[in-house]
């Protein structure tokens, strides 16, 4: 898979681009406007030089020239993988889908980076359910290593393969293999956790200084939970949560009443300065 299509440039959209293009992919990201395009391309931008100045990085120029910026989803259809990093929301999901199917040439998986949405049913909103599953990154994508690979009951074994291929030998990641449940492996576990931290500072039980001291310096952990939950972004921690609640209708996946109107507010972490800390 040479021609790499990622619609939608935000943060995830434009690591999943940056990493494609740095290991010499041909990129095209699709945006809904022209401000929204070049905003994706500064953020591509910034990252690159800022890996150059790191020494992590040659030839950022070189990098950038592989990708290309536009805000028509029409010029996605040559792709051989298409990579959707929406809006963490599933109605936008499953239409994105439908238009992919429409635009894509048939032989491309379609490929979502949700955090938590069942699989299944972007699937569905296709004509090639076998050719539709999960590549879920994590952030900073430039960074970190992993990607959960998920099929759902309609993939075939030859995109899956076919897919962790591509992200093992093509990109240099570690795939782990999930099953389509809302979560996947991670964010299963992490959300839990993120929520009862939240709780915890809810209740004063505890600052959110100290919550996260004490996983830091007591558990070895590299980032306290709620400075991760700024970091992931309280909408998306949110819509994850939700995911989860729906499908397993369990409390603890239910999102605790600060978090929700943390988002009313739009305190959502580090993108937009304030979330649980304050930034510059």
């Amino acid at each position: 898979m040479e021609r790499i299509g990622v619609v939608g440039g935000g943060l995830m959209g434009a690591g999943i681009a940056e990493v494609c293009a740095r290991a010499g992919r041909d990129v095209v990201v699709a945006e809904a406007n022209e401000p929204a395009a070049e905003a994706a391309r500064a953020r591509i931008e910034k990252s690159l030089r800022r890996a150059a100045e790191r020494g992590k990085l040659d030839d950022p120029e070189a990098v950038l020239a592989r990708i290309r910026f536009v805000a028509d989803l029409e010029e996605v259809a040559d792709r051989d993988l298409v990579i959707e990093a929406i809006v963490e929301a599933e109605d936008a999901k499953v239409d994105l889908f439908a238009r992919l199917d429409k635009i894509v040439q048939p032989g491309a998986i379609l490929a979502s980076n949700t955090s938590s949405i069942p699989i299944m049913k972007l699937a569905v909103a296709t004509q090639r359910p076998q050719q539709v599953l999960g590549i879920h990154f994590f952030n900073p994508v430039p960074v970190l290593k992993l990607v959960e690979l998920v099929p759902s009951l309609l993939t075939s074994d030859e995109t899956t393969a076919r897919s962790r291929a591509f992200v093992e030998e093509g990109l240099g990641k570690q795939a782990i293999l999930c099953q389509d449940r809302a979560g996947f492996v991670v964010n299963a576990l992490l959300i839990p956790f993120i929520l009862s931290a939240i709780r915890m500072m809810e209740s004063g039980f505890a600052t959110a200084e100290d919550i996260d001291h004490g996983l830091v310096l007591g558990a070895a952990h590299p980032q306290g939970p709620l400075a991760l939950a700024d970091l992931i972004g309280l909408d998306t921690t949110k819509a994850v949560a939700e995911s989860l609640y729906e499908e397993f209708k369990e409390p603890l996946y239910a999102p605790p009443p600060l978090l929700q109107r943390m988002v009313s507010a739009g305190l959502l972490g580090r993108k937009t300065g304030r979330g649980f800390y304050t930034y510059s």
